[in-house]
């Protein structure tokens, strides 16, 4: 597939992960467990790199799952920060740049740390990137980004609004992948995705997999993007 035909920048809403659970009788957060498996993940980030997919993020915790249940709440950080403290180890081998978007001031302090402290090792890799969406909400980042510029007294533009948004220096979002067939967007990177190509995928994000990044990948490069031209 030729460099034009590659998506960018992709990103993956992880849905589906308590319908599969309870669709085999388990606890809601056991779908969670098999998603953010480090098998699971480390997959993906290197079928993404294999397919020349510079960009690659993925949707862990959003601003409104804060509203779940404490006990599901404090599953899902704590796995968060076990595969942190995990691809701390490996992820050189694959030479993966890893970056946090979303607010860094209500993730617990220990988390906080792992995730700079792997933003900092990782810094130098350029070819192949990674960036975990947590405690990520569209329209908080817009309100964040409007806070930096009135604090600058900055004239904004498109330019200098998309220099202050978490996504700084990564490009637009060229294609978005929601598994669990649910069609709707939740409010994801709404100013960075306005032209972006979407994929809706049956399955629930535990069953996805590198096979099934690769086919919406494919499925990308056979699309007619013409951005509001001809």
């Amino acid at each position: 597939m030729g460099s034009d035909k590659l998506p960018a920048h992709v990103v993956i809403i992880p849905d589906g992960n308590r319908r599969w659970a309870r669709a085999r009788g388990l606890k809601p957060w056991e779908g969670h467990y098999k998603s953010g498996s480090y098998d699971n993940l480390i997959s993906l980030f290197r079928e993404a790199k294999k397919l020349g997919v510079k960009y690659l993020s993925i949707w862990a915790f959003s601003t409104e799952n804060w509203k779940r249940d404490k006990k599901e709440v404090d599953i899902l950080l704590n796995l968060t920060l076990k595969r942190i403290m995990d691809l701390g180890k490996e992820i050189h081998k694959d030479k993966i740049r890893i970056r946090h978007l979303g607010r860094k001031d209500r993730i617990p302090a220990k988390l906080a740390r792992e995730l700079e402290k792997l933003e900092k090792e990782t810094s130098g890799y350029k070819d192949s990137n990674v960036q975990i969406l947590l405690d990520y909400g569209g329209r908080d980042e817009i309100l964040r980004a409007v806070n930096k510029l009135v604090e600058k007294g900055e004239k904004v533009d498109e330019l200098t609004f998309s220099k202050a948004l978490d996504t700084a220096d990564i490009p637009d979002v060229d294609l978005i992948i929601r598994t669990s067939g649910e069609k709707r967007l939740s409010g994801l990177m709404p100013f960075q995705g306005v032209y972006a190509e979407l994929c809706f995928v049956d399955k629930h994000f535990p069953d996805f997999n590198a096979e099934d990044l690769r086919t919406a990948v494919e499925d990308f490069g056979k699309r007619k993007r013409n951005f509001g031209g001809n």
